[in-house]
Parts: C-alpha cells; structure tokens; sequence
C-alpha cells in the first residue's frame, strides 16, 4: 500500500526572509509537518503512540517562494525498515503571478515510538512494510 499525504500552508509576510522570499527555515519547518501528516496515516493501526523525526536529508530549495503564495506539499513513505522509515517530501509553489513549480524536495526520516513502563519513549519496530 502506497501511503501519501497532502497538506498546504498560505506564505504569510511574518514567514518571509531579508531578501523578500520564503525563509528557508520555515519551509523545513513546514516540510517536516508534511511528513508527520503522512506519518500518521502510516503508524495508524499500530501500538505506536507517534513517530519522531530522526534526520531531514537531500533538502534542496528549487524555486524562491513569495508572501501569498500558497505552498502544497506532498508526502509519501518511500521506505520502510524495523522502526524507522523515510518519507519524500515535494513542496510546490503557486500563486496570483506565478504558476504552479516545484519549490523544494526533502527526504525526512522518521522513527516510531511507544511509551515504557517508565513513561520514557522508545522506538517501536512498526512491522510495516511499503510496496
């Protein structure tokens, strides 16, 4: 089973770096919300309680991304081990005079966690499996 996700945010003027485009930071911020989204439909039937980011890797920032431009992202769990597995991230940009493009890519590792008897957190082999 394929598992995917799409999430949107509007770029606000309090995202917005020096130079008048979308701070990079914030993108990665939002890039990783992406892949908690797909992340949950992912552990869902499973014991964990969550998933935690482990790495973000092979950012590459494509396109310069304005205020008012809406950003979509699309997510999908593109390989699964015991407890970990590793989402592709796609943020496309558009708005009023700019047409729809490819913004930024991210390859966002997550882990899968439970609670202990102790109420510590620790990974969960997540017995999934990506096709």
């Amino acid at each position: 089973m394929k598992y995917k996700a799409k999430y949107s945010q509007l770029v606000m003027p309090d995202n917005i770096n020096v130079i008048g485009t979308l701070f990079g930071g914030q993108m990665i911020s939002w890039m990783d919300l992406a892949a908690a989204k797909v992340t949950y439909r992912f552990l869902k039937g499973t014991k964990a309680v969550g998933a935690v980011t482990r790495a973000i890797e092979k950012v590459e920032f494509k396109e310069a991304v304005y205020k008012g431009e809406w950003v979509n992202f699309e997510s999908t769990v593109v390989k699964a081990g015991k407890s970990s597995f590793q989402v592709q991230v796609d943020a496309y940009a558009e708005g009023r005079e700019h047409d729809k493009r490819l913004a930024c890519t991210a390859l966002i590792t997550m882990v899968a966690v439970v609670k202990d008897e102790n109420g510590e957190y620790q990974k969960l082999d997540h017995g999934k499996t990506v096709d």
